[in-house]
């Protein structure tokens, strides 16, 4: 019996070893430690289309084409360009929206925002805030050294919560 109980522990062991390498692989991007990927409530792609490598280059939300897409995290990501879409795609986390693309601040409360307006975004520090509305977006930058804080901290929770489905 004791030897059995041993043989099992050591596959649970075996088996959280497993997991931590698999999740380490993955990134273990604080935003992305699951799969959870803000999409609307009907838009079925990243940011509700827009190419999140713009942000960056242009300083300004642009629309995407599904001409240049890339699926990434099972989520469709759309990009204005070849170009930007192999950057996303060489660097995805580097261009990814924190927290999924939920909105920060609603994140940095504990809960979400399905409906993010692509258009009031921050980049604080090379990441990606997308927030619920512009006046929102004034409002975490401004206060982004305790808010980004509580969102990271929120995160893990707000993304299990968003596998369970509970804000829908």
């Amino acid at each position: 019996m004791y030897a059995g109980t041993r043989s099992g522990a050591r596959g649970i062991g075996r088996s959280v070893a497993v997991f931590v390498v698999a999740l380490v692989a993955v990134g273990g991007s604080r935003a992305f430690a699951d799969d959870s990927v803000n999409t609307g409530y009907f838009g079925g792609v990243a940011i509700m289309g827009y190419d999140p490598v713009a942000y960056f280059t242009e300083g300004k939300a642009v629309k995407g084409s599904e001409e240049f897409s890339h699926e990434w995290l099972g989520t469709p990501w759309l990009f204005a360009n070849a170009k930007h879409r192999e950057m996303f795609i060489s660097e995805p986390i580097k261009y990814a929206p924190q927290y999924g693309g939920y909105c920060a601040g609603e994140v940095a409360l504990g809960s979400v925002t399905i409906n993010v307006d692509p258009e009031a975004f921050k980049i604080i520090e090379g990441k990606l805030y997308l927030i619920y509305d512009k006046g929102s977006a004034e409002g975490f930058a401004a206060h982004v050294a305790e808010a980004a804080p509580k969102a990271d901290r929120n995160w893990p929770k707000v993304a299990a919560d968003l596998e369970r489905d509970q804000y829908h």
